[in-house]
């Protein structure tokens, strides 16, 4: 088999989500280093974090800006090298202002890589579900990656070397992603920036029903995937009485899952259709999380973690979905501007999740996220039975 530039382009988009994954994952494990060494409690970290996420949401629609008026390959660079740069500051951070401040940095720098990295696939790849099903693979690899290493990291040699290895996993990725890739041409060279973020043009593209359809999928489904990705370790330890240990290895398996996931569906997507495939998404993880709530034996645990991490990895059919509803001149910035929409809109799902919890219990919570699920389901299921066009 020969090996083709569009094979580069993927792998090499590929590696610079993982960077920019592992970055913000790295941090996670060290958080209780972190917190001793500025004297500052979970709720202080818990809000630098919230800002970094934050910030990643809302870069994702000023990278399709910048990618259509400078060039694709441009922007993942600042991201990839700003991403390497920014955990560097975060561990040479002297006061816990300054940790915020990068916090924030990181996020905004990392943010710019997944956007700009579809579109250009966009352009390279016929079957954009399994491109961007291979993509987003970086994600949660990186997701299972990231902590163990930054974990062992932390305990030897302190939070700061481990928050730095983002830097020493970056920098070979962004070399490489300058000496093999093509500069690209921009979309929209010529028209001024401002013009992209006029709110009479944000609001006529997000307000177009096939765009506001999707958007209400992706909302929904963001906020459960980001509620189970802060809460499942911790609801494996207060629900079903697990240790720290094994809650980790459930969530191990969980990425796994995904990693493997992203790719299934972007496949699928490609050859039955993406409502097809984000419904099989939705309907899985709803079944799964409703395992989680009342399985006992491991078995059904076991088998509901692998459905919840399969619901999980609807973005793989979710994302081209978008880009097939978009025209090729505004998917640069229209995609960045819903990514923005459903990233910032869906992070309230830590919140809600754990807000639920602290309410009604974690069993109800977690039952609240299936319900979302199998909302976002009946929805595609309605639109396809009824020929409503969305």
């Amino acid at each position: 088999m020969r090996w083709h530039y569009r094979t580069t382009v993927l792998a090499l988009c590929l590696l610079a989500f993982f960077v920019t994954y592992f970055a913000r994952m790295a941090i996670s494990p060290v958080i209780p280093f972190i917190a001793d060494d500025f004297d500052v409690s979970n709720t202080q970290i818990g809000f630098a974090l919230s800002g970094m996420w934050l910030a990643y949401g809302l870069s994702q629609f000023p990278s399709g800006v910048l990618g259509d008026r400078f060039g694709e390959k441009r922007v993942i660079l600042v991201a990839v090298g700003g991403t390497a740069v920014a955990s560097l500051l975060l561990a040479f951070a002297p006061v816990f202002a300054a940790f915020v401040l990068f916090a924030v940095l990181l996020g905004l720098v990392a943010g710019l890589h997944y956007t700009v990295a579809v579109t250009l696939l966009s352009r390279t790849y016929d079957e954009l579900g399994r491109a961007v099903g291979i993509h987003s693979m970086g994600g949660p690899f990186a997701g299972l990656v990231a902590p163990v290493v930054a974990a062992w990291v932390g305990v030897r040699f302190g939070w700061r070397p481990a928050v730095a290895l983002a830097l020493v996993v970056g920098l070979p990725v962004f070399a490489l992603f300058a000496w093999r890739i093509r500069p690209t041409e921009p979309r929209r060279p010529a028209q001024p920036m401002r013009e992209r973020f006029e709110l009479d043009a944000v609001v006529e593209l997000v307000s177009r029903p096939s765009i506001a359809f999707t958007l209400v999928i992706a909302m929904l489904g963001t906020f459960v995937v980001q509620g189970l990705l802060t809460f499942l370790p911790t609801f494996f330890i207060e629900h079903h009485r697990y240790s720290a240990t094994h809650a980790g290895v459930a969530f191990s398996v969980f990425f796994v899952v995904r990693t493997v996931g992203q790719f299934v569906l972007g496949e699928l997507s490609d050859r039955y259709g993406r409502d097809l495939a984000i419904g099989a998404s939705m309907l899985g993880g709803a079944v799964g999380l409703l395992g989680l709530v009342a399985g006992a034996s491991s078995v059904v645990l076991g088998a509901s973690v692998i459905l919840a991490g399969f619901g999980s990895s609807f973005f793989a059919a979710l994302d081209p979905r978008f880009l097939d509803k978009l025209g090729h001149a505004e998917r640069g910035s229209g995609f960045g501007l819903v990514r923005t929409v459903y990233t910032v809109v869906g992070s309230a799902g830590s919140v809600g999740a754990g807000l639920f919890a602290d309410l009604f219990g974690w069993g109800t919570s977690f039952l609240i996220l299936a319900v979302l699920f199998a909302i976002t389901f009946a929805a595609l299921a309605g639109n396809r039975l009824l020929e409503l066009g969305y």
